[in-house]
């Protein structure tokens, strides 16, 4: 019998949590307004299609970008050619310069700092096998994007340590949680070598406090390690505030050009601003020339291909257009966003407070019928066989807390979200609970905190480590 490598018979790709099983589930029965309104309506994907329309009608009017022309001239076979994994340095200006519109340009990019990559999972992964060797650690807060079980860990081996954060002070980071996360590492034997925060998070839709990110700057200086902010949700910000980029901290505090700005490094992708995860543009950025050259190299394993860079440097060099992009974009993910909260508040639902993002983090505590995960994946099996939307529950990003979900928002029409709103506020009105729920009711039922939580949502991926506490 031919020999396998644990890659390939073992599960840690994490294929098997619930968040990539809806997504299973979706695929076999799919919602379609016209060939299948009855089907899954799909509300587990963190895709922002709210404005195609501005990019077609920039494609329409700039013709030569979409046909590789310059000039009217093809370059057809200019692009086609063997293309060096450094990049485009046309793109990388663009790339810099949009990063740096985003921040209000209060920071700048270098673009000799930008290192290319297919997708922000392929920067995140590049950075681990920079920064990490094989059973090291990250410690990253809860709840966080389920996907990072898969890219942080499968193929580099490093480990995840959970920085637990609660719903007493809207899934902050404090010092605290920090301190314990980093404690509990070492007591697994692990060692620390850095913190990865998504900023905007993923998958709260609320971008980190100035607070938080001086919080993280001190801690990885005090303990000389590396911080990772994952910044690919910083052009939905649609609240009053301004997004704060770790950029703008190092700044603030005087760091640029330290030792520790070398250990603080930015990951990027044009995914969730432009709405564009299949074109798969990634980038890190850091200010570590070894990090730089190193995942320069590594980038050959998962390169932007020559023709997307070129139509998207062009793009994205038209400052008319992403200034009026950027624009419209937050007014319409603010205005999808108050949308699914208000029909969720009309079926007695509420929402963690959000201000950026392509979802809600959504409390459907009071909907459980006991205090526990298995309660959560009973309600959520409901929610997705029987009233047929797919959404994530809050143990497949690791909260601590049962109860809460992951609902996107502008990955459908206003149609789509309208029924599937329509569709929830049947699902509980039906139950024994949205019959009984009385509003004291629910603010008590939310007030509620689990005091024992699941093995199986405790268990990171050092479980082989760590003792049954049962």
């Amino acid at each position: 019998m031919k020999q396998l490598s644990t890659k390939v018979t073992g599960n840690g790709h994490g294929q098997d949590s619930s968040y990539f099983l809806g997504w299973e589930e979706y695929e076999k029965n799919p919602y379609d307004e016209i060939k299948n309104p009855n089907g899954m309506i799909q509300m587990g994907l963190a895709e922002n299609q709210l404005c195609f329309d501005l990019i077609e009608s920039w494609l329409a009017k700039n013709p030569d970008a979409a046909s590789l022309k310059r000039n009217g001239q093809s370059i057809f076979r200019e692009l086609a050619l063997f293309q060096d994994y450094h990049g485009m340095p046309e793109f990388k200006k663009a790339m810099a310069e949009f990063m740096e519109e985003i921040r209000g340009n209060r920071v700048t990019f270098d673009p000799r700092k930008i290192v290319l990559a297919a997708g922000s999972t392929s920067a995140n992964e590049t950075l681990m096998f920079c920064l990490a060797e094989h059973g090291d650690a990250f410690l990253l807060p809860t709840p966080y994007y389920p996907g990072f079980d898969r890219d942080l860990k499968w193929r580099t081996g490093a480990e995840i340590v959970p920085i637990h954060c609660s719903s007493s002070n809207g899934f902050q980071i404090t010092e605290a949680a920090l301190q314990q996360a980093y404690q509990q590492a070492h007591k697994l034997d692990l060692k620390v070598k850095g913190v990865l925060v998504t900023n905007p998070s993923n998958p709260l839709g609320t971008a980190l406090t100035r607070r938080e990110l001086n919080l993280l700057v001190d801690f990885i200086t005090s303990k000389n390690i590396h911080l990772i902010s994952d910044e690919i949700y910083s052009g939905t910000m649609f609240g009053f505030e301004q997004f704060i980029s770790v950029m703008d901290v190092l700044k603030d505090k005087k760091l640029e050009n330290t030792e520790v700005s070398k250990r603080v490094h930015v990951v990027y992708s044009l995914s969730k601003d432009l709405g564009l995860p299949g074109f798969r543009v990634g980038a890190i950025y850091s200010n570590d020339e070894m990090i730089v050259s190193a995942a320069t190299k590594m980038s050959s394993f998962g390169l932007v291909s020559s023709q997307t860079q070129y139509l998207l440097s062009a793009l994205l060099s038209d400052k008319k257009f992403t200034s009026q992009y950027l624009e419209e974009n937050q007014k319409r993910l603010k205005s999808r966003q108050k949308r699914l909260v208000s029909g969720l508040e009309s079926a007695g639902i509420t929402c963690l407070r959000s201000n950026a993002g392509l979802f809600c983090w959504v409390d459907m505590r009071h909907l459980l019928d006991t205090n526990t995960f298995e309660a959560e994946l009973d309600l959520w099996k409901k929610i997705v066989y029987n009233v047929k939307l797919n959404i994530s529950p809050g143990s497949s990003c690791h909260c601590t807390e049962p109860g809460w979900f992951r609902v996107c928002f502008a990955n459908m029409s206003e149609d789509t979200l309208d029924l599937a709103l329509k569709r929830l506020k049947t699902f509980v009105e039906s139950t024994d609970c949205g019959r009984m729920i009385s509003r004291s009711s629910h603010e008590r039922l939310k007030s509620l905190r689990k005091k024992t939580v699941s093995n199986w949502v405790f268990r990171v991926s050092w479980s082989d480590r760590v003792p049954d506490e049962r």
